[in-house]
């Protein structure tokens, strides 16, 4: 019989929570007015109003004061709730040194995890009405959500449903065949371009043969069928281009990405991070803008 070697498993937290005064925290980030203006700042207070708090911040001991702590994810619950004027907070506390960019690695609520996320609610008997109050939105944009998915094929609901949409894409690529719905999507990935402008001029790109059954389009102001044909045809070159100079552009890509993994890498160095953020806040700022920019494009 082989004895297995003995192998001592490292909690990554404490095995309980910890109620922490909100002056004994420090953020690694700062949450601009700019941000507290925004529509998913708006939802995350409205959802804290309406249900509490869902997901405790995750703090790390300050290695200068075990007393102290670092925020690592949770800045924007933080904020909320010290503008609701509360003074203590319950915290999970991690106990790793390299998790000062914990929250790069909590993956942001996509519109199609949401749209699911409130078909399950709605089945579990929870009403539009507070499903629309706890994201702080009428409930006809709950409805609108509920069938965000229908007209749209398989294949691009999979390839779109990490990425942060609109309602209005989805309208738009309603107006589209299945075909021509996957090439849309496809073009929006490769182009990093989820606007709602860059998916109407696909649309109106889009030759006749591959728009959605039963959908006419509306005669653009201006132009001529002859015209429109010859913008379809542009659209078609262009898209074909870019995908042959995206087959080249590797090396530059690549220098880029070990540029970035290596201040990531410096970012995940609890030391680094701790001496960043009492002495070059703002640059500390910069790098995390960099390293987020590029999780972000992956």
């Amino acid at each position: 019989m082989v004895r297995r070697p003995h192998i001592a498993v490292r909690m990554g937290f404490e095995q309980r929570t910890l109620q922490v005064k909100l002056a004994d925290i420090q953020p690694l980030k700062l949450v601009t007015e700019e941000v507290k203006r925004s529509a998913k700042y708006r939802q995350i207070a409205a959802s804290v109003a309406e249900i509490g708090l869902v997901e405790p911040p995750v703090v790390t001991r300050s290695r200068d004061n075990s007393a102290k702590f670092l925020l690592l994810d949770g800045h924007l619950r933080l904020e909320i709730l010290r503008d609701r004027g509360l003074s203590e907070i319950e915290c999970l506390i991690s106990t790793e040194d390299e998790a000062f960019t914990y929250n790069k690695r909590v993956n942001r609520i996509a519109i199609i995890q949401e749209h699911r996320m409130i078909l399950k609610a709605v089945e579990n008997g929870v009403s539009e009405a507070r499903i629309a109050k706890a994201l702080n939105v009428d409930v006809a944009s709950i409805r609108r959500r509920r069938k965000l998915l229908d007209g749209i094929c398989a294949e691009a609901v999979e390839l779109l449903k990490e990425k942060h949409l609109t309602l209005h894409t989805f309208s738009e690529l309603r107006k589209l065949g299945p075909i021509r719905q996957i090439e849309a999507a496809e073009l929006m990935i490769a182009m990093n371009n989820f606007s709602n402008s860059y998916v109407r001029s696909l649309v109106a790109a889009t030759p006749r043969n591959q728009l959605a059954a039963g959908f006419t389009p509306r005669q653009h102001k201006g132009l001529s069928d002859e015209q429109l044909a010859l913008m379809e045809r542009e659209s078609a070159s262009l898209a074909r281009e870019f995908k042959v100079a995206e087959q080249t552009y590797g090396v530059d890509h690549l220098d880029l990405v070990l540029a970035v993994g290596y201040l990531s890498k410096l970012l995940r160095n609890g030391k680094v991070v701790g001496y960043l953020a009492k002495q070059y806040q703002e640059l500390l700022f910069e790098f995390q803008k960099i390293t987020e920019a590029e999780a972000t494009a992956a």
